[in-house]
């Protein structure tokens, strides 16, 4: 059973909004590609492990504290024999595996993920030891991406590449696994550690002033959007139809997520749509979708 979805990274979410309504530099850009690439490689690894057949708790995209120290898991599997933690790769090309270093072919050096795999078991190891829960923990990392080769890597490292999932996930059908109490008790404590504002988050600065207003298109991401009729509104870029009040309340998580500390008012988001001819039309749907508060002689929502 999946108990956490995975989700797109609210960092790639807004870089990419940014990007559409601003410009952005080459170091933005490239963070932009290398979150997109994580994310596919992430969703890839998820629909193979959609044949696991035996009884299991799986929970994604978790980032927790131990002893003052963060650390992301791509993909935690609780089984009964044992706690499997998954870091997922999805790099293509030839890599050459140097001792404790990694690099492409060319020469550059890449950060180590199993260095990073190593750091995320032990901290998760102590995470367990602190709240006084006994499982037997392995981590594997996961090279999804059938285009990627890896030089000099021994069998010893706990590595699986993409011609040996499907082995992998037949190997662990094979096992008893019935989850009791203490399984489930395990899984509510890591969602209630989860942390959701992540400090490796890159955001480059922007500002309000400086983006162009309006209705970003839910399908090709960088179009914006038309009036078409009294009731949708339509994309430059691809022509995709949308519901208006579907597309004002997107509007209003994305001016949320670039704005935080900004009140979600109706003249906010009436100037920050534009494509919306009334302030009405905007009302509404915010009365009807969020709580009203007055403050003085002002109101917002929330």
């Amino acid at each position: 059973m999946i108990i956490k979805s995975r989700t797109v990274p609210d960092e790639l979410i807004l870089l990419k909004s940014v990007r559409a309504r601003t410009k952005v530099s080459e170091k933005t850009e490239n963070q932009i590609i290398s979150l997109e690439k994580g994310f596919i490689g992430e969703k890839m690894f998820d629909k193979r492990m959609i044949k696991l057949a035996l009884d299991y708790l799986f929970i994604n995209d978790l980032l927790l504290e131990t002893n003052n120290t963060h650390y992301q898991i791509d993909s935690l599997l609780i089984t009964q024999p044992k706690i499997h933690i998954f870091e997922v790769k999805n790099y293509e090309g030839d890599y050459l595996l140097d001792g404790d270093c990694l690099r492409l072919l060319s020469g550059r050096e890449i950060k180590n993920p199993l260095n990073q795999l190593s750091r995320s078991v032990s901290l998760f190891r102590q995470f367990l030891q602190y709240h006084r829960m006994n499982f037997a923990v392995e981590g594997h990392l996961v090279f999804i991406n059938p285009e990627f080769y890896l030089y000099n890597a021994s069998p010893e490292l706990p590595i699986i590449f993409p011609s040996q999932l499907e082995r992998f996930i037949k190997q662990l059908n094979t096992q008893p696994s019935r989850l009791i109490g203490k399984h489930h008790g395990l899984a509510n404590k890591l969602l209630a550690s989860h942390i959701k504002d992540s400090p490796y988050s890159i955001v480059p600065e922007y500002s309000y002033d400086k983006m162009v207003k309006g209705i970003l298109c839910v399908r090709c991401g960088n179009g914006f959007m038309v009036s078409s009729d009294h009731q949708h509104l339509t994309s430059v870029n691809c022509n995709f139809v949308e519901n208006k009040e579907s597309a004002i309340l997107r509007s209003v998580k994305e001016f949320s997520l670039l704005f935080p500390d900004k009140k979600i008012t109706t003249s906010a988001i009436y100037e920050w749509c534009k494509v919306i001819n009334r302030q009405k039309t905007i009302r509404k749907v915010l009365q009807e979708n969020y709580k009203h508060l007055h403050l003085g002689n002002s109101s917002y929502f929330e």
